[in-house]
């Protein structure tokens, strides 16, 4: 069987900019490359047609195939250094937490290469006891490390005397522990050089291929947090070993200090500083979790901005990935002249198809429309390869129904390298804060589970038939160019699912808004969690799901603020830049099992909205789509005065007929009551709301994902299309709206 995995290298690309393609071919000598537009999804019979055009281009032709291996587990490196890999005597030491003990045998820090049998190193054993390395023989305490408690670990050997000790203490700060210092040692024999570099959470595998970007391959990763991990020259008493993990460790005795790692310094960078004499710097792969809280946290600040010896820990995993960094087979120069849109390097080889999509800017950044879509592709990140859907036991509850596999849930079970999403946890149950797209992402697909990507193709392929042109942009154009970006349109067209924005990106488009512009809010749950974007690395995003919200995960106290760049990470409306402020609605429910339509409000028949309704005749629209069979479906927002929406709105249409599936998102209930669901609550529906802005600009808010599900019923001859189009193209007309003289917001909104 044939079985394609890859991803580019961008996701946005205006002409003249290069985009590579990495690929993996499993079952196949070669395969057929070709760029293709995608105009639509493959989304059943009732949605619109699929369609793809092949477009000529550089790349198109055969390529021979190759299988790229995936490495997931994070770790520090310390590249060779003459300090570091031949000691005599020594001590290693650090402290650690561990959250799988026992799980199998994990790597703590030091140059063992599981490879070679030589080198010297901590680990953990089978059972989760700690042992020392050197080369082929081992000294273990033989008292498992208890799961999520600090220890100071530490092993030493005296070149002199000839002999090793191992002891493992554990920190103070557990209160009622029965836990007690244990210690051994024995004769041993000094360890080789080591084979490469120090690493910290995992241990030597091997040499790396041939021109490949690794520098070593690793494997022994270790689940848990590691904080100051030292090196000394030579055989320490257990009263210098606790001197030595101080924070910064200092006074008589240690004069033997080689290198001292301070994890708290550099916590936005991968860079792992060494403030030992050595000086010998590393540098994290695979992003392991920083701004982490250590063995002797204060709970004095949650900040780690304000009390950086409070957060000197590195949580590893061995199911981190950031980067696949695969060799790319073939790149492609986006052509001169390309309209903007989305297109995607098409794979074929026997049966096996694959996309690889991506999208084109308009050329030199500047406008060839009026109106740009812009794509989600943080909330794509955020969501990317999720898989807490397969073994969430509240799925089937909250989707009213069995579980579905498809083929990219399969796959995913079948390849768990190929990492997690923001919702998931990683194995040792701790939450997956970080995401990247620099991996295959298999929702990235026109035939994939309806969510996210081909949803919005959706509303691309609505954006073609109303017949307006427009340009695409994206999240990461958005976050790093800002309002400019914005500017250059008169009209922004957002995606089904706007949910996950970085502080630049909510300025920007308020900014932009305050200036006149014109926003669709073309979906729900949207402006709902800040994220931050990496200061170093592109293509990964991170989120601290901190208090409230509906959360799949909640960071650990302490852990709110971000390591990319210090921001308090949570939901917008525990910041005070609620979604209402920009869209005029906000998320109120959640339900997976029907959709439902939408009913014509009074303030439809305001003079302001008649626009909106022009030519439709319907009281009730929306009662259809491929979204769960109605318009308003998923994910819904809905007015609220009290957090932002603007008091002149108008709420043109409001759904109805939820089912109790439907319930209010906790953040709407101080206490529990029982008119938490659709059935007893009147709050929980999607409101359609239109607003003026100053300086001639407006907002037009569907409050569902689910929405663009209805736009291509009955090819587009139906209300939701017609109404959806007429504000299209009244927002595109350069007449300035004018904002009202007296508000409009019903009371009972």
């Amino acid at each position: 069987m044939t079985q394609f995995l890859g991803y580019p290298d961008r996701w946005s690309a205006a002409p003249g900019e290069r985009v590579r393609f990495m690929v993996s071919c499993e079952g196949a000598a070669e395969y057929r490359a070709d760029l293709v537009r995608l105009h639509s999804s493959r989304l059943g019979p009732e949605a619109p047609p699929y369609r793809e055009e092949e477009i000529e281009s550089s790349v198109n032709g055969r390529w021979p195939a190759r299988t790229q291996a995936i490495h997931a587990g994070s770790c520090a490196i310390v590249d060779p250094a003459p300090a570091l890999p031949a000691p005599g005597s020594f001590t290693l030491q650090a402290y650690v937490w561990p959250t799988m003990p026992g799980d199998r045998r994990q790597a703590l820090l030091g140059t063992w290469s599981e490879a070679t049998g030589k080198g010297f190193g901590l680990f953990l054993d089978a059972d989760g006891a700690l042992g020392l390395r050197l080369d082929e023989h081992t000294l273990g305490t033989g008292v498992p490390l208890a799961p999520r408690h600090w220890y100071l670990v530490a092993g030493s050997f005296d070149a002199a005397r000839g002999l090793a000790r191992v002891v493992q203490t554990p920190c103070s700060g557990h209160r009622f522990h029965p836990f007690s210092p244990t210690a051994r040692e024995a004769p041993m024999r000094g360890p080789e050089p080591g084979p490469g570099p120090f690493l910290v959470a995992a241990w030597h595998a091997g040499d790396a291929p041939a021109g490949s970007a690794r520098s070593c391959l690793r494997a022994g990763h270790f689940d848990g947090k590691i904080e100051r991990p030292r090196l000394a020259s030579e055989a320490l008493d257990d009263a210098a070993i606790e001197t030595l993990g101080a924070h910064e460790p200092a006074g008589p005795g240690l004069d033997s200090l080689i290198s001292s790692w301070d994890f708290s310094r550099d916590t936005s960078g991968t860079r792992i500083a060494d403030i030992g004499p050595a000086h010998r710097d590393g540098h994290c792969v695979n992003l392991p979790a920083r701004a982490m809280t250590g063995h002797a946290w204060s709970g004095e600040s949650a900040d780690w901005r304000q009390a950086p010896a409070d957060y000197g820990a590195i949580h590893f995993h061995h199911d981190d990935i950031y980067e696949c960094g695969w060799e790319s087979d073939f790149e492609l120069e986006v052509p001169e002249g390309l309209p903007s849109g989305v297109y995607a390097a098409r794979l074929r080889a026997h049966e096996a198809e694959c996309h690889l999509p991506f999208y084109v800017r308009a050329p030199g950044g500047g406008p060839t429309a009026d109106i740009a879509f812009l794509a989600p592709t943080a909330t794509y990140m955020a969501y990317a390869n999720i898989i807490m859907l397969n073994f969430d036991p509240l799925s089937e509850a909250v989707n009213g129904g069995l579980a579905v596999f498809n083929e990219s849930d399969l796959l995913h079970l079948e390849r768990p390298e190929l990492g997690l999403s923001t919702y998931d946890h990683h194995r040792d149950g701790s939450g997956a804060c970080y995401s990247s797209r620099l991996r295959p992402v298999l929702a990235m697909q026109p035939l994939s589970r309806m969510w996210g990507f081909t949803v919005d193709m959706l509303i691309v392929d609505w954006l073609e038939h109303a017949g307006s042109g427009f340009d695409i942009i994206t999240d990461e154009d958005l976050h790093r160019e800002g309002e400019e970006l914005l500017s250059r349109y008169r009209v922004v067209v957002t995606g089904s699912h706007p949910e996950y924005y970085s502080l630049r990106m909510l300025d920007a488009l308020e900014g932009w808004l305050n200036a006149g512009g014109r926003l669709m809010y073309m979906g729900g749950n949207g402006f709902y969690w800040r994220i931050a974007f990496h200061p170093e690395l592109p293509g990964v995003i991170e989120v601290r799901r901190a208090e409230g919200g509906i959360r799949t995960w909640a960071a650990q106290a302490g852990e709110y603020h971000m390591s990319f760049t210090g921001e308090l990470g949570g939901m917008w409306r525990r910041q005070r830049r609620p979604p209402n402020l920009i869209a005029g609605v906000g998320f109120i429910s959640q339900g997976f099992d029907s959709g439902a339509p939408f009913r014509r409000r009074p303030a439809a028949e305001d003079p302001r909205a008649a626009f909106i309704f022009e030519g439709i005749d319907e009281e009730v629209v929306g009662d259809y789509g491929v979204c769960l069979g109605g318009a308003a479906s998923w994910e819904l927002d809905c007015v609220n005065p009290l957090l932002g929406t603007p008091a002149h709105a108008l709420v043109v249409a409001s759904s109805e007929g939820h089912s109790n599936i439907y319930e209010l998102v906790p953040e709407e209930m101080l206490q529990s009551h029982p008119m938490t669901d659709a059935t007893q609550n009147p709050d929980i529906r999607a409101d359609m709301v239109f607003f003026e802005t100053p300086k001639g600009g407006a907002v037009f808010s569907t409050g569902s994902i689910g929405y663009a599900g209805a736009l291509g019923i009955n090819g587009y001859d139906n209300g939701i299309a017609r109404l959806t189009t007429n504000v299209l193209r009244r927002f595109a007309d350069a007449t300035p709206f004018k904002m009202p003289d007296q508000p409009s917001l019903e009371p009972d909104s």
